[in-house]
């Protein structure tokens, strides 16, 4: 996960956190978007959806703000009960 300091846009932005950031890989554009995370703890994986993210719109980077990662860490570690749980398949691509 890359998190990414913001630059004062003026309030003239519509993109707000992201407006006028680019992509360090391939210079696009960055947007917010809400996604999901697939996270491990210990031997258990768990989903955490609806995250606020700048994304690139040409390459797809996912950038966090630091108070979103902090979130995210409380919300791991002070788990209740999961909002739904759901099968996963898992495939090996033995060689």
């Amino acid at each position: 996960m890359k998190t990414n300091r913001k630059k004062p846009d003026n309030g003239k932005s519509s993109n707000g956190f992201w407006a006028g950031e680019r992509c360090e890989y391939c210079s696009g554009s960055i947007v917010e978007k809400r996604v999901t995370l697939l996270r491990k703890i210990g031997k258990q994986y768990v989903l955490i959806e609806n995250v606020p993210a700048g994304v690139c719109i040409e390459c797809g980077a996912r950038y966090y703000a630091a108070n979103v990662l902090k979130m995210v860490e409380e919300a791991l570690r002070d788990r209740k009960q999961a909002d739904r749980v759901i099968e996963l398949p898992v495939y090996s691509l033995s060689v």
